[in-house]
């Protein structure tokens, strides 16, 4: 059997139904409509069938009968999965179903392969994750939650696009791995006989492109971080970046605040969203606290970079936190902060003022000498974003990237290296300027419900197969 190259096909099963839903239970119409979609379902009743077909929009009933079907012996024995085509008249049956009659047919592709119970879908979430092409078409909730995040995307856009952000792409392939702190995947370049690391985050490109005069600018693409898996981690995700000329980390919380529930709101119609059982209220204006006021609020512990180092450490040792040689007392805080409020903050809350010495990109606090305007925004027990006021001063910024190669040379390989060109870059002059990082992954399971972030990965990273057999 050839199968068609090609198919003109003129409705939708969510078209047939919003045009001809409301029509009398037992009627026929004269509109012959082309739909194509799976069968899904089929059950024969002698000389009547009856079948699922189901396309991108959703399901609609098909009805073919022995005495009109062609093939009908054929048709009856397609099996669930199958691809086809049917061309025939809109109608109701007498049990108020709407209905194509199946006038014509054609198979567009076999089914050579079982699908799942039709009624439960798949149970094993591993088998999901690694055949969503099958899981798309037996679990509603996947087709829904990925309907939703494209949703969520063209709506960030589209907010952006209206403050008049200009969306542009940056290099995923980068001789210098930099603009967070995270440990990188290396590559080879065969051509150039080079080294070259898969993104961690398109920071330091962005900035150099609001050097070069673009003052607001935005990127969502993938970015690559060698580290662990979990509900929250996949290897690589998506980011929205977004970097904002003469404003700095207050005007960019406002932002932060208005494009979350914006979209929330554009999206879901309302700010207010449950996630795993709990009700998370988006309405703008945010909480904004101090990283201290914070420990002190769920530790019951006063701390602050005048803390005795040695104090901090006996703080961590008492919570639990593992320390290591080279941790100053930002650090320590920052451990202390993460290990007893992060997963605590229901949200949202603007968390601020981190140390100097875990922000080497952020603007050094007017007021607070030793931290830096930079937040973080927790939602649900998790990050969502990080920003800051940048650091534009290219001398402070060079001392920022030596401490972090020290600390590199002391084990810690998620730390920064000295980045010559962006330092040259910043050495043209770079304004007072604002910065954003939301993980686009982690917003579609808020505004999603999901707990997993596998759940809104089309492809999340696995472990290798094992061959049958």
């Amino acid at each position: 059997m050839t199968l068609p190259y090609r198919f003109d096909v003129t409705h939708t099963s969510a078209s047939v139904i919003a045009d001809h839903g409301d029509i009398e239970a037992g009627s026929e119409t004269d509109h012959i409509v082309t739909i194509a979609g799976r069968l899904m379902l089929r059950r024969d009743q002698g000389k009547v069938a009856f079948g699922s077909l189901q396309d991108s929009t959703g399901r609609i009933q098909l009805f073919a009968m022995a005495k009109s079907t062609p093939e009908f012996d054929g048709f009856t024995g397609l099996s669930i999965g199958d691809w086809i085509a049917v061309t025939g008249i809109v109608m109701m049956t007498r049990r108020g179903e709407l209905s194509v009659r199946v006038d014509e047919w054609t198979v567009l592709a076999e089914a050579q392969r079982p699908f799942p119970d039709k009624w439960h879908g798949i149970s094993d979430p591993d088998v999901r994750y690694r055949q969503r092409y099958v899981d798309l078409w037996v679990t509603e909730e996947s087709r829904t939650a990925f309907r939703r995040r494209s949703e969520i995307v063209a709506s960030m856009r589209r907010i952006l696009h209206e403050q008049d952000f200009i969306e542009v792409e940056t290099p995923m392939l980068h001789p210098i791995p930099g603009g967070a702190l995270a440990k990188p995947f290396v590559t080879h370049h065969n051509a150039l006989d080079t080294e070259l690391y898969l993104r961690i985050a398109p920071e330091l490109y962005l900035k150099r492109l609001v050097v070069g005069g673009m003052e607001k600018v935005f990127e969502i693409g993938r970015v690559f971080r060698n580290e662990g898996m979990s509900t929250r981690h996949n290897p690589e995700f998506t980011m929205l970046e977004l970097y904002w000329a003469y404003a700095d980390h207050g005007d960019m919380m406002t932002l932060t605040e208005e494009l979350v529930a914006g979209t929330a709101m554009e999206v879901l119609g309302t700010t207010v969203v449950d996630y795993d059982g709990r009700e998370v209220d988006l309405t703008t204006p945010w909480r904004r606290a101090t990283m201290e006021e914070l420990i002190l609020e769920h530790a019951g512990v006063e701390v602050s970079l005048d803390t005795p180092i040695d104090e901090l450490r006996t703080l961590c040792e008492k919570f639990g936190v593992e320390v290591k040689a080279h941790y100053g007392p930002g650090k320590l805080i920052l451990e202390i902060y993460e290990k007893t409020c992060e997963a605590e903050l229901w949200g949202p809350v603007f968390v601020t003022d981190y140390p100097v010495e875990v922000s080497p990109l952020s603007r050094e606090h007017r007021d607070r000498p030793g931290y830096t305007e930079r937040f973080e925004a927790i939602v649900a027990g998790r990050e969502l974003c990080n920003g800051f006021s940048e650091l534009t001063d290219p001398t402070v910024q060079r001392e920022r990237f030596v401490a972090q190669e020290a600390d590199r040379d002391a084990g810690d390989d998620e730390a920064m290296v000295v980045d010559e060109d962006y330092l040259r870059a910043l050495e043209y002059g770079l304004p007072g300027t604002a910065g954003l990082g939301i993980g686009v992954d982690r917003l579609v399971m808020l505004l999603t419900g999901t707990t997993t972030i596998r759940d809104v990965v089309l492809f999340p990273t696995l472990r290798p197969e094992q061959a049958e057999g």
